[in-house]
């Protein structure tokens, strides 16, 4: 009877797990095929007043019309563009530069080391919208990429300490002593033996980033600092419609849903991805 139960305990483990990286799945590949149909159609012009001011979804308007008249519904698809280019370049960015950086940390001496280390837990004590705020007044101008740089910026600290931390437990294992033995290179190893290794758990890393930036978008657009008009982000739909929340909520309600949707989704893939990339969390059959 126990190994009945431990079976069907595993069996339904399993199951939940499947479940979590499908509805991961389905709802961030909604929204990238909302993000590439954009690209080909949308139902109205984003910036012409097609409507009434504030009308309620109806056949005409998915999900109303803003205090101007603009469908709202399109506003909500490019959106997830937006979202999805903010997302993927800040990730992008902080990939590079943590990456790298957290590499060379693990290569570094001792002293070297230990002050990269102080360095990424300095920057990372900030929180992220801080250091993209202070980024974005850097630059001088809002924007698109300054958003995307900003944001790349302020993840790629906690990047770089994971890979830091990661590449030092890959170097001390004794196949790199070996090959280190065997006269490979310091790229031959990093490229062949210690990238490959640590990357399973960059990349589930890189998913949390992913739903972590597109917040931060929301936040920097909500403050102004973000994509300007006419760029429809979610952030700026919500600062838009705070002002008529009570009288016709729904222009808050759908871009806030969008949101919470789509970091969900990659929240629920990034526990799927760390399922399949950690044995130690899957038990044998």
């Amino acid at each position: 009877m126990t190994v009945l139960a431990e079976q069907q305990e595993d069996s339904a483990r399993r199951t939940r797990r499947s479940l979590t990286l499908s509805i991961g799945l389905l709802l961030v590949g909604l929204h990238l095929a909302v993000a590439l149909l954009t690209l080909v159609w949308i139902p109205y012009d984003p910036t012409g007043m097609t409507g009434g001011r504030l009308e309620a979804p109806s056949w005409a308007h998915w999900a109303g019309t803003d205090r101007l008249g603009r469908d709202l519904f399109t506003q909500i698809m490019i959106g997830s563009r937006i979202a999805l280019i903010v997302g993927a370049g800040a990730v992008a960015i902080a990939a590079a530069i943590g990456v790298t950086l957290g590499v060379l940390a693990a290569f570094a001496t001792r002293y070297l080391d230990d002050a990269l280390a102080a360095t990424f837990d300095i920057l990372i004590a900030f929180p992220t919208l801080l250091l993209a705020m202070l980024v974005v007044a850097a630059t001088g101008t809002a924007s698109l990429l300054s958003a995307i740089l900003a944001l790349g910026i302020a993840i790629s600290a906690i990047v770089a300490r994971l890979t830091r931390i990661l590449a030092k437990r890959v170097l001390a294992m004794d196949y790199i002593t070996a090959a280190r033995t065997a006269g490979s290179s310091w790229p031959s190893i990093v490229f062949r033996h210690l990238l490959p290794n640590i990357w399973p758990t960059l990349s589930v890393n890189f998913a949390l980033q992913f739903g972590l930036a597109v917040i931060a978008e929301a936040s920097l657009s909500y403050l102004g600092l973000g994509a300007p008009p006419p760029n429809a982000s979610w952030g700026r739909l919500l600062q838009e419609a705070q002002g008529t929340v009570y009288t016709a909520p729904f222009g808050a309600v759908a871009p806030g849903l969008a949101l919470v949707s789509l970091v969900i989704g990659m929240n629920l893939l990034a526990d799927g991805l760390r399922d399949i990339g950690d044995p130690t969390r899957r038990r044998s059959r």
